[in-house]
């Protein structure tokens, strides 16, 4: 049985936003064409559609623990993340990819507290371990700060590093070059519910104007 929340859920969407957009999603029986697709955390309070006030079809969104894009490495196994990537690149057809990583996120704290332990869990453990090289020079270079500072400088990085491995997937790389893919970083605060983006020029995230 469906939990009484996600019933009346359903119920205010039918009677709410699909009453009100239901010429849109007749629409889009006929297929989707998003032009941005948003790579984010599977955290619960940042929801990408949410952020963005996206209508259905707008954005093609992929969620996963820490907002990570793994490097392309074919014979690794399974790849959800990476999947996604190629269909939205090569199917789709989208125009921007926008990595977004969190304040409070827990998967890099995760990350940040196996230092000293085994990574936790089966799965968790082995998927925060991308951080690894990054954990350990955000240790390194940040002792004397606080394990708060600590926790955002390792989100920020992560999303880098999420974009720069994006670069190492050959249809992602040939869709930048053709001039028809860009790729951006954006970090939300929960807290604030404010948007910092990523400016390659200056290197800084610079929070978005309300």
């Amino acid at each position: 049985m469906l939990p009484d929340a996600l019933i009346e859920g359903y119920r205010c969407f039918r009677s709410d936003r699909f009453a009100a957009e239901e010429a849109r999603y007749r629409e889009l029986t006929a297929g989707q064409s998003p032009e941005t697709m948003i790579i984010g955390c599977a955290d619960s309070r940042c929801d990408p559609a949410t952020i963005f006030a996206a209508a259905p079809g707008e954005m093609f969104v992929i969620r996963n623990v820490a907002a990570l894009v793994p490097p392309s490495q074919p014979d690794a196994g399974y790849h959800g993340t990476s999947a996604a990537i190629e269909f939205a690149v090569e199917v789709l057809r989208v125009k921007n990819i926008v990595v977004m990583g969190h304040g409070l996120c827990g998967g890099v704290a995760a990350s940040l507290a196996s230092t000293d332990t085994a990574p936790p869990g089966q799965f968790i453990g082995p998927w925060v371990e991308l951080l690894s090289p990054l954990r350990d020079r955000v240790i390194a270079d940040r002792a004397d700060t606080t394990p708060e500072e600590r926790q955002r400088a390792l989100e920020r990085y992560g999303i880098l590093f999420s974009l720069q491995n994006l670069r190492t997937f050959d249809f992602v790389e040939r869709a930048i070059a053709e001039g028809r893919l860009s790729l951006h970083g954006a970090w939300f605060s929960i807290g604030e519910a404010t948007l910092h983006w990523f400016d390659p020029v200056s290197g800084l995230f610079e929070v978005v104007e309300a």
